[in-house]
């Protein structure tokens, strides 16, 4: 997937960043309105490797492309002066509306600080018709825990 990121205020301009992924569209980062708020746009498309496997003759974009999306969206938007960070749980994973080829959707992701030096992402994502998943990511610092 490529991932074409605008950075944070105040970090050094990438001229892109490119990181692997099951998807095959763009993840844009989008100005947010809301103070320690990142917002992010993904058009589903409808060459998307894994829809003609789910389900044939009605392709909806699995649930697991949902959270590999949040994840993509939180490297994207990962301060340059910082590790990237590391995933090191799926806390939990709720979808509440299909996605189609074509959709177009925004993640909404919001961060608060756990026990131990751990961040939690919690994201929301929408799509025309409404909401479709809420996903919590927890991740750390890729140094943190290094050497255990």
């Amino acid at each position: 997937m490529d991932v074409l990121a605008e950075p944070r205020p105040g970090a050094p301009a990438p001229e892109a960043s490119r990181f692997a992924g099951a998807l095959s569209g763009t993840v844009e980062v989008r100005p947010s309105e809301k103070d320690g708020r990142t917002s992010t746009r993904f058009t589903v498309s409808a060459d998307e490797t894994v829809l003609p496997g789910h389900y044939p003759g009605f392709p909806i974009f699995p649930g697991v492309c949902l959270v590999e999306y949040v994840h993509l969206s939180v490297l994207a938007t990962a301060s340059a002066e910082e590790p990237e960070p590391e995933l090191v749980a799926v806390e939990s994973a709720r979808f509440t509306g299909p996605v189609y080829p074509g959709d177009e959707l925004t993640a909404d992701i919001d961060w608060k600080p756990v026990d131990g030096g751990a961040w939690q992402c919690r994201a929301k994502i929408r799509s025309g018709r409404g909401d479709a998943a809420s996903v919590r990511l927890r991740y750390r610092r890729a140094t943190e825990g290094a050497s255990a």
